[in-house]
């Protein structure tokens, strides 16, 4: 790479793109990486501001911005990821199917601690659609020596640093707690927001119990649906501290392995996740409080899309949603699309 003076660039290769900004217009490249700089378009480049210009010349020991992209990309890119041309030095890559984003931070961190590399990417676990953008990746320098991106190869390894898992196909199962709905006293409000929920990811409930307050009969429905074949259980009501309140003692004594009761989240600080663990199966039944019902966003919202993506969450998932685990409750909800569960 060579300095050299916009009026003597005629003949020269640019080994940049040249970026134009019209305010409310565009914001693109004028001029491509080795476009070959002719008599015309020297009058252009000086009213971009460019009285010098690189121009390139080979190094066997350097790779241009451009390769270096194409490098950090085949280190990311995995099925069910797209990506477009590089400009500026910088390529993206998008979702072409409904997922969940997952991403290596260990090895992702590491890459980004070398000096001169970016990678940046949406939240861990964000729920996306298709066409989302996923990340973004460049270097810093227009010019990186070869041997820093052998070094970001081998912290990188032979996969992906990010996944996309797609969303799966799921029998679901749901048991409404509570005398007050069991006996007729009220109308069952519950049921229906756990339905509209489900319906965002194509999914319908395939079977539903209405259970009173002894535990015993919350947990003959657990099984029940268990051997129905159900993929998931969600368990509403009962979760407080109320002495009538006993869903997590029901869904303890159906075997379940429970992961946690409790999270660091509000709204749904009473949630309860745990695993029903048989013939080759890991069912989710879970107990969800009644903040789920009238909040807009709580502890379920997080949950439930790495739970249909198969994506086991463990005890130490739940206690890192602490930080950022507080709603906002905004007048407009705009979750996922906001810091609640990043």
């Amino acid at each position: 790479m060579k300095l050299i003076k916009t009026v003597d660039a005629a003949g020269h290769v640019l080994c940049h793109d040249i970026t134009q900004i019209i305010r409310g217009v565009t914001k693109d490249a004028r001029f491509r990486k080795g476009h070959i700089v002719t008599e015309e378009d020297i009058p252009v480049l000086l009213s971009l501001g460019k009285d010098h210009l690189y121009i390139w010349e080979k190094d066997e020991t350097k790779l241009h911005e451009n390769e270096a992209a194409e490098i950090l990309k085949d280190m990311c890119v995995n099925e069910g990821m797209s990506y477009g041309e590089i400009k500026e030095g910088k390529i993206e890559l998008k979702a072409q199917y409904d997922g969940v984003f997952v991403v290596d931070e260990e090895r992702l961190d590491a890459i980004n601690d070398l000096q001169d590399i970016a990678i940046a990417t949406v939240p861990q676990y964000m729920p996306v659609k298709a066409g989302t953008k996923l990340a973004g990746m460049r270097v810093i320098p227009l010019i990186i020596d070869k041997e820093k991106m052998e070094e970001a190869k081998k912290i990188a390894g032979s996969e992906p640093l990010f996944k996309l898992v797609p969303y799966r196909d799921l029998k679901i199962g749901v048991i409404t707690t509570g005398n007050e709905v069991f006996l007729g006293r009220i109308k069952d409000t519950f049921t229906p927001v756990i339905e509209g929920k489900f319906k965002k990811f194509g999914l319908s409930i395939n079977e539903h119990r209405i259970s009173d307050d002894n535990p015993e009969r919350t947990t003959g429905f657990i099984k029940e649906l268990l051997d129905l074949g159900m993929d998931m259980i969600v368990c509403t009501g009962g979760m407080s501290v109320d002495p009538d309140d006993l869903t997590p003692l029901a869904i303890k004594n159906s075997g379940a392995r429970i992961v946690t009761y409790g999270a660091p989240v509000l709204p749904g600080a009473m949630f309860l996740l745990s695993y029903y663990e048989g013939e080759g199966k890991k069912v989710p039944v879970l107990g969800l409080p009644g903040c789920v019902m009238y909040a807009s966003s709580t502890i379920f919202d997080i949950a439930l899309p790495r739970l249909i993506a198969g994506i086991e969450i463990a005890r130490k998932d739940i206690r890192h949603l602490g930080v950022g685990g507080l709603c906002q409750n905004c007048e407009v909800c705009h979750y996922p699309q906001c810091s609640f569960g990043k």
